[in-house]
């Protein structure tokens, strides 16, 4: 985990943003796993974009909330405009969302926060946090995939 240096405002942002995910978590559409995901991405202009999973019985076909998050974000036009992300999930229960631990993406998602990161020219930070409490934990995308996919990597040949 790095510690990535926060002002004030930052920190502001910050709860915002985690904020935004948590309410996106709860339009999570998680029949088949019963695991809730809401994602938010943070702009250059302040706005915030998020995502939540959408499942399909498939499985495969399923979408995690911070793919639908950054797909919205570069719908809009503004991919290169992502300065942060949180992530936030836990199992459905009766009674609201249950996990006391901070989640992190899955490996396809760090990919896809990696090209986002490489197009936007930055290694934004990521906060994972807990859907139940307080709990939070600070990345950032390289963190979370040190040895990401890239161009360079399909130009030699790099099969992993």
């Amino acid at each position: 985990m790095t510690n990535v240096p926060q002002n004030p405002r930052e920190e502001a942002c910050d709860e915002m943003l985690v904020s935004a995910a948590r309410e996106a978590m709860n339009h999570a559409y998680a029949p088949y796993s019963r695991f809730a995901v809401g994602a938010a991405a943070r702009l250059s202009d302040g706005s915030i974009v998020t995502g939540a999973n959408f499942e399909n019985i498939s499985y495969g076909l399923s979408l995690c909330a911070e793919t639908v998050a950054i797909a919205s974000v570069n719908a809009a036009g503004a991919l290169a405009d992502i300065v942060a992300m949180a992530v936030i999930g836990g199992a459905v229960g009766k009674e609201g969302n249950d996990g006391n631990e901070p989640i992190t993406p899955c490996g396809r998602c760090r990919q896809i926060m990696a090209e986002a990161a490489r197009v936007a020219g930055r290694d934004f930070p990521v906060y994972c946090a807990a859907s139940d409490g307080p709990a939070r934990a600070l990345y950032r995308v390289s963190d979370l995939l040190p040895h990401a996919f890239s161009a360079a990597g399909l130009a030699r040949g790099d099969s992993m």
